[in-house]
């Protein structure tokens, strides 16, 4: 973090950015008090609407009234256009140089209302308690120039010109004096627009939720659902799927599949807190509360299925496309958010699960599978409960072996992350099978593109080819050594095959000698490496490490020295094929001939 400028001590974190140019940022309160900042130079300035320092005036006394979150939103349909609110709705198109006045006051006005703050004792007349303000104000997204506004005193306006003029659509028979918290203009309708307004200053704790689809023409009041005293806070709109909307209430989350005609609660894990603010980004809800930080509910486009589903006793829900990027999750802490899990999250529904085999499985788009998990798989076994699940994959498939003890310094085994493209979930319940493609994408922030990460897939992958080949080697070894060692120790003293038994000594040295070329088997613990040497697989592996990084392909230099080592180990695994082939062989036809009884190798504790 880095202090960027110093600002007003009445200013709050009231901020929008240009989409055009990131760099410029808009901050806002204390009677319209703007500031642009400007990224690339690392400077403020000040542009706001009307510079007039209102420091112990009453409202009266004010040319604009601002309340103290008034609403800055710069335009969806012209980027140079940014609008802001006072009594008045005031637009620039020169970040600030100039602001014009589009409006007359869409308040109701009243002179009653617009005293000196406070009482006889203390004023407080800082501008931001201002009365009879513009308190919510959009856009329509689908179509420029049409503007919709709400005023804390209770009146709805509507703009269909870009301002030229103005009609007050305040529905009929909504209270008076109602404060319009929130405005949506929907998506998909330029005539449709949902607001959401509170009365609870007047001890009024009635939810206020109204919808029109002309206009504001005509408005229906749409809370069937909302308890009573669960008064309304903020409404908004699924961008991705037509009738879903949601809102927050004085005392927790709901949400409507069918456009608000009937809600019921999406409360889930989310404390009992007012929802002062919801955005839906990239088909995740975002929640604003007060009191209880920010809160996220992953992957909207679960709801979006379920409204789809019936009665069906095993379900595989399509995984939202995954972007491919580093991260893990941390576990959840009381005083910091968790993060998203990092992978492809995949829900699943079994209603019966009891001594079934449940398996899934991830394909890539040649069908070849990449990664599967089971109930009844002991290297790869996940646990499935009765209903609800889900699973994470980690875009990766199977890391190279490792054997038990192996002490490796910097060195991945792991398998490389998923290349960008189309993938497939199989969920198998016994002998049902469902599917679901879902997309892995590019991190846009990343400088390499596909190709040079399908590189870096190919050679991760081809690293760990040949460190598999070498621990599964050194894994035989081991057992081959162990069945010489019984051997040697059965018929020791033995003169009928002392030539054998000098044999099998000589034949562990030499599959010993090729385990200690493929890995140092001196290490015990973590720090051992630092007394004796790494060895082939080690090295190999650290290379893995390395690459594996970024997303970004191999150099000349991590080819050369894999190609280096890879030739080493084939050499080391060449010495153990012909031992395996010619002298193991020969053995155990020289044991045959002897007609010496077979070894009795004592089984593991």
């Amino acid at each position: 973090m880095k202090t960027i400028g110093k600002l007003p001590q009445e200013v709050s974190a009231h901020i929008t950015i240009d989409p055009e140019n990131n760099d410029i940022v808009y901050g806002g309160s204390y009677d319209g008090f703007l500031t642009r900042y400007n990224h690339k130079t690392n400077t403020l300035r000040s542009v706001s609407v009307w510079p007039d320092n209102p420091m112990g005036h009453g409202a009266e006394d004010m040319k604009y009234r601002f309340q103290w979150n008034f609403p800055m939103f710069f335009s969806k349909h012209n980027t140079k256009k940014l609008y802001t609110f006072s009594n008045h709705v005031h637009v620039t198109t020169n970040e600030g140089q100039s602001w014009k006045v589009i409006s007359p006051d869409l308040t109701r006005n009243d002179s009653t209302k617009l005293k000196s703050s406070g009482g006889p004792i203390t004023q407080d007349n800082t501008s931001v308690e201002y009365y009879c303000t513009i308190f919510a104000a959009a856009e329509s997204p689908v179509t420029e120039g049409i503007l919709w506004v709400g005023s804390d005193d209770g009146l709805i306006h509507i703009s269909r010109n870009g301002g030229e003029s103005w009609e007050n659509i305040t529905p009929k028979g909504m209270p008076e004096w109602m404060m319009i918290n929130s405005i949506e203009p929907s998506v998909y309708d330029e005539g449709t627009c949902y607001i959401a307004g509170t009365k609870y200053k007047t001890g009024d704790f009635t939810p206020y939720l109204y919808k029109t689809n002309d206009y504001g023409k005509t408005w229906k009041k749409i809370t069937n659902g909302i308890p009573s005293e669960h008064f309304t806070r903020v409404l908004r709109e699924d961008p991705k799927k037509k009738g879903f909307l949601y809102a927050g209430t004085e005392t927790g989350l709901y949400v409507s599949y069918n456009d608000g005609a009937n809600w019921q609660s999406l409360q889930l894990n989310l404390p009992i807190v007012p929802i002062t603010d919801l955005k839906a980004k990239d088909n995740n809800l975002i929640v604003a509360t007060q009191g209880r930080s920010l809160w996220i509910l992953d992957d909207l486009s679960l709801l979006h299925q379920l409204s789809n589903i019936k009665n069906e006793e095993n379900i595989l829900f399509k995984p939202k496309d995954t972007y491919r990027m580093k991260g893990y999750s941390n576990s959840e802490s009381l005083t910091s958010g968790t993060n998203h899990p990092s992978g492809v999250v995949t829900y699943f529904y079994v209603k019966n699960p009891s001594e079934k085999e449940i398996k899934l499985s991830y394909l890539n788009s040649k069908n070849d599978t990449i990664k599967s998990v089971s109930t009844k798989n002991k290297k790869d076994k996940f646990n499935v409960k009765e209903g609800s699940n889900m699973f994470v994959w980690d875009t990766r498939g199977n890391a190279a072996e490792k054997l038990d003890g192996m002490i490796l310094w910097w060195a991945s085994l792991n398998a490389p992350k998923a290349v960008p493209g189309a993938y497939k979930v199989v969920l198998s319940v016994d002998d049902e099978n469902y599917s679901q493609d879902f997309n892995i994408v590019k991190n846009p922030n990343s400088e390499s593109d596909v190709a040079g990460m399908q590189q870096q897939f190919d050679f991760i992958t081809d690293i760990n080819l040949t460190i598999d080949k070498a621990h599964t080697s050194i894994k035989n070894i081991r057992k081959i050594n162990s069945q010489l060692a019984s051997f040697q120790e059965q018929y020791k003293g033995d003169d009928r095959v002392k030539e054998l038994v000098e044999k099998a000594k000589k034949l562990s040295e030499d599959f010993s000698e090729i385990e200690k070329a493929l890995y140092q088997t001196q290490n015990k613990s973590g720090q051992d490496p630092l007394n004796f040497p790494i060895k082939l697989t080690n090295k190999l592996g650290h290379l893995n490490s390395l690459v594996g990084v970024g997303d970004f392909p191999p150099t000349e230099q991590d080819i050369a020295v894999k190609n280096e080592l890879t030739a080493q180990i084939n050499s080391e695994l060449d010495k153990f094929n012909t031992l395996v082939s010619e002298e193991i062989k020969g053995f155990n036809e020289a044991f045959n001939s002897l007609n010496l009884e077979y070894l009795i190798v004592e089984d593991e504790k």
